[in-house]
């Protein structure tokens, strides 16, 4: 694909400046792809207290601007980082971000993420570069396809910018009062009600579920979850409005940055491997076992998880059947997170009734996640429900074998292991415990037989889930949008496109 686009990436949190989870990964991932494959992509997220301009070398793009905002004008200004490789640029504004070192959670983040979206179009203004498409992430952003098809209707800068709207997670939708209307400046348009959704929702705004009605495109972290938003199990109320949209939604795996997580030459690792030499994989097992304080047992099974310990990741099950594990298999278990304090109590007690076989480290440390993949042989996925799924990526790449629920990302990235087939891992079907309980015993009974492990193994680090392959499906998505924008149509080029589009005020 040689023509190249103008393509503005929106997202609230992107690595190594503001982080909360895999959106922030994925941001600092996907662009620097995108960009390798030839698209002028460029990234502008808030400049956040904790983001200090002297300290990481930022430039001033923009000494001022003005922002429409509410019934008047907001000022900021633009800071761009020293990236050669990709233009990330910061919004300055010091009410609404630089006065505060965190990211969410304040009373006022409808004021906030709604400056930061419509200040993020104004500044290319200024900066006279012209975006052919905007590709928003998350409720934050998610206005921004419904200004272009009213405040900037009629804008010629904006008249052939189309828009790509990514969920990553539904759960997380933005739900405000009818102020941010009068906010955004779209108060005379009013709520969106729609007649199958709850009427709960039509009495409210919704940030996300304007973003699906009037994205040109819409696209989730996986296939699977795709279909799964589309049903009431897994739709948050806006599965109606999702159905209607269904031609126009696309489900994409996210991808990790396979130079970044190489076993081959990761510098945390006390030793590095690769899939062709598994050798020195059993030297960062028995580096684990001695950092976690568990008993040095190469031919014990070592389980690994990093995760928020929420039930959403599973621990309403894992939690109640960890204690028989414990009791009945012979493995020991390392479990990384922080989350509800019901089960830090738990895995707390359970430590200390099995010092030498469960460690609980109950914060986040990166550095100690690469190690627990390297000297995991298992690593645990339980998750509810999992939209796209990164931990279970890197896992693979660095040999240790998952074992997950069936859903979302999981299901598509997972292949389960059923004989005559070498899968990558070993999926559970119900959400219960007693499913969970079944796959860990059957991955340890496979366990028992080196051979049939190490081919596992072997195709769990070599699939490619690179951040390369997403990068070249949304290549293919920001030209379709934009065909969808000027004609109505999908590009006829792009297999499997929509049938139909609109150009009108609705979408």
């Amino acid at each position: 694909m040689s023509d190249s686009l103008n393509i503005l990436y929106l997202s609230a949190e992107i690595l190594p400046y503001a982080a909360t989870g895999g959106l922030a990964q994925v941001a600092a991932a996907l662009p620097r792809a995108i960009r390798k494959l030839g698209d002028d992509i460029r990234v502008i997220l808030p400049r956040y207290g904790l983001i200090n301009p002297e300290k990481l070398g930022l430039k001033q793009a923009l000494e001022r601007f003005p922002v429409p905002f509410e019934n008047g004008v907001e000022w900021a200004s633009l800071w761009q980082a020293p990236d050669e490789e990709l233009p990330i640029y910061f919004i300055e504004h010091q009410r609404f971000f630089g006065s505060r070192q965190g990211i969410y959670s304040f009373p006022d983040d409808d004021e906030r993420f709604v400056f930061y979206s419509r200040a993020s179009l104004e500044a290319v203004r200024h900066l006279d570069w012209r975006p052919d498409a905007i590709h928003c992430n998350e409720w934050q952003t998610a206005l921004i396809p419904n200004w272009l098809r009213t405040t900037y209707k009629d804008d010629p800068f904006f008249a052939e910018t189309a828009v790509v709207y990514t969920i990553h997670n539904l759960g997380y939708q933005g739900i405000f009062g009818y102020r941010v209307l009068q906010i955004a400046g779209i108060e005379q348009h009013g709520f969106i009600a729609h007649p199958d959704i709850a009427p709960s929702l039509n009495q409210v705004v919704s940030m996300m579920g304007r973003g699906i009605i009037f994205a040109d495109i819409i696209t989730t972290v996986s296939p699977s979850y795709a279909q799964e938003i589309q049903t009431p199990e897994f739709g948050e109320g806006l599965d109606p409005v999702l159905r209607d949209r269904s031609e126009r939604l696309f489900g994409i795996l996210n991808g990790i940055d396979v130079d970044a997580w190489n076993p081959a030459a990761d510098p945390v690792l006390p030793s590095r491997f690769s899939s062709d030499d598994l050798r020195d994989k059993q030297t960062c097992k028995l580096d684990l076992q001695k950092q976690m304080g568990l008993d040095a047992a190469s031919d014990t099974a070592v389980i690994g998880l990093t995760s928020r310990i929420t039930d959403q990741k599973g621990f309403d099950i894992l939690t109640a059947i960890l204690e028989p594990i414990l009791r009945l298999l012979p493995v020991q278990i390392v479990i990384m997170g922080a989350g509800d304090p019901r089960y830090h109590h738990i895995l707390s007690d359970l430590q200390q009734r099995h010092p030498r076989r469960l460690a609980y480290h109950p914060t986040y440390d990166e550095a100690l996640a690469r190690r627990i993949y390297a000297g995991s042989d298992i690593f645990l996925m339980p998750s509810r429900h999992e939209p796209g799924g990164l931990d279970q990526l890197k896992a693979m790449r660095y040999g240790a074998v998952p074992v997950v629920h069936a859903t979302g990302g999981l299901k598509d990235t997972v292949i389960d292991h059923q004989p005559p087939i070498i899968g990558v891992g070993f999926t559970f079907a119900p959400y219960d415990c007693m499913a969970l309980y079944a796959a860990v015993v059957r991955a340890l009974e496979i366990y028992r037989h080196p051979d049939i492990w190490q081919a596992i193994q072997h195709q769990a680090m070599t699939r490619d889930y690179s951040v390369d392959a997403a990068a070249r499906s949304y290549r293919l998505l920001y030209r379709q949008a934009r065909s969808l924008k000027l004609t109505g149509r999908p590009h006829p080029t792009l297999p499997g496109a929509p049938e139909s589009g609109t150009t009108s005020d609705q979408p």
